[in-house]
C-alpha cells in the first residue's frame, strides 16, 4: 500500500512476549476492584519481595539495575471476605490437558495447605489458556491430591471433577468469590 510521503506501513505484526501469563492476573486485578469498589471484599495482589541493591539514577527516573528476592513469597492473593480470611495463588498453563505442578513451588504449597488448615479459605486459580477456562481448586483438594498421586502434573479432569468452572463474563470478570459462596459451607462449619 502506498501513503504519502512514501511512507511504508509494515504488515508484519511485532509479537511481544514480555507479558505472557499476565491475562489472567489482569482479570483478577479488574475483579477485585470491583469487589472493593462495591463493597464486596478486600483482596489484594500482594508485592512480590526484593531488596534493591543498584539504582542508575542518570536518567530521568531511576531505573533498577540490579536486585534480588528477599525471601519466597507466598502466594499472590489476599485478604477479607464475609469476615473470611481468602489467600490464593493464580497459575496459568498452555496445556490442553493437565496443569504442571512444577508451576507452583513447593513453599506456595505448604502455605496454602497452612491456611486451609488454620480455618482461612485458601485455593488455586488456574487457566487453561488454549482452552479458555478457569477454575478452582480449593486448597483441601490441592492437598489430597498432591498427597494421593505421584504424577507432576493435575489432570484437567481434576479440575473438571474437584474444581469449579470460573463462569466468565464483563463484570466481574472472573467471578470467583461466587464460587466461595457456593461451597462456603465447608469454611462456616470449620470455624464453628
Amino acid at each position: 500500500m502506498k501513503y504519502p510521503s512514501g511512507i511504508k506501513l509494515s504488515t508484519t505484526k511485532n509479537i511481544s512476549y514480555d507479558n505472557r501469563g499476565m491475562d489472567l492476573e489482569e482479570d483478577i486485578n479488574i475483579t477485585n476492584q470491583y469487589y472493593i469498589d462495591n463493597n464486596i471484599a478486600f483482596i489484594y495482589k500482594k508485592p512480590t519481595p526484593i531488596q534493591v541493591t543498584k539504582v542508575d539514577y542518570s536518567q530521568k527516573s531511576a531505573i533498577i539495575k540490579q536486585a534480588y528476592f528477599k525471601e519466597p513469597s507466598t502466594t499472590d492473593y489476599n485478604g477479607l471476605y464475609k469476615g473470611f480470611y481468602i489467600d490464593f495463588e493464580a497459575k496459568e498453563t498452555e496445556s490442553n490437558t493437565s496443569f504442571p505442578l512444577s508451576n507452583i513451588h513447593k513453599h506456595q504449597i505448604s502455605h496454602i495447605k497452612n491456611i486451609y488448615e488454620n480455618g482461612g479459605i485458601a485455593f488455586l486459580i488456574v487457566r487453561f489458556n488454549r482452552l479458555r477456562k478457569t477454575f478452582v481448586l480449593f486448597g483441601k483438594d490441592l492437598i489430597d491430591y498432591m498427597n494421593n498421586n505421584k504424577r507432576k502434573s493435575i489432570p484437567l479432569d481434576y479440575f473438571k471433577e474437584k474444581g469449579y468452572l470460573i463462569e466468565e463474563k464483563y463484570i466481574p470478570r472472573i467471578d470467583y468469590l461466587k464460587i466461595v459462596d457456593q461451597v462456603g459451607g465447608i469454611y462456616e462449619k470449620k470455624q464453628k
